[in-house]
């Protein structure tokens, strides 16, 4: 008798700010290098990774920007913005450093989620969207919600 595991796929933060700003293109599931104060604030929903963005250093994968801010239970001097390290695979690796010194594109973190009982970060490859594709995109989504309307009418 084995124990089934529960994978909860359920994010604890969501960047929905990047799908507006940016055309995501590909996809990549990371580990996060963290402290223990730092998975128990995470736990209680206390990041914010709006402003943050990855950076290929070295040939590693940091994440800067992401704001941890740290539970009344921690007792030193802790840094809420300090760079953390990323764990991918090397070709995943070569895959982001290439389209982004080649094509131009930007990394940006979309989602933090667990999966099973470790903290991952789901980063997109993105294309910055210009005013005109913010506005398509905005008719885009407002037409999709009347044709709901109308079917959910008939």
């Amino acid at each position: 008798m084995s124990r089934e595991k529960k994978i909860n796929k359920k994010p604890i933060l969501q960047n929905r700010q990047v799908r507006f700003n940016y055309e995501l293109l590909e996809d990549f599931e990371a580990g996060i290098s963290l402290e223990g104060w730092e998975v128990k604030s995470i736990r209680s929903s206390r990041t914010d990774i709006k402003d943050s963005y990855v950076l290929m250093k070295n040939g590693e994968a940091w994440l800067i920007g992401m704001s941890i801010n740290p539970l009344s239970e921690v007792t030193q001097k802790v840094d809420p913005l300090r760079t953390r390290k990323l764990l991918l695979t090397k070709s995943e690796l070569s895959k982001i450093f290439k389209a982004t010194q080649e094509k131009g594109l930007t990394c940006l973190p979309t989602k933090i989620f667990w999966k099973e009982n470790l903290v991952k970060i789901k980063i997109s490859l993105g294309k910055g969207k210009s005013r005109f594709d913010k506005r398509q995109s905005i008719k885009q989504k407002e037409w999709e919600r009347e044709k709901a309307k109308t079917k959910s009418f008939s």
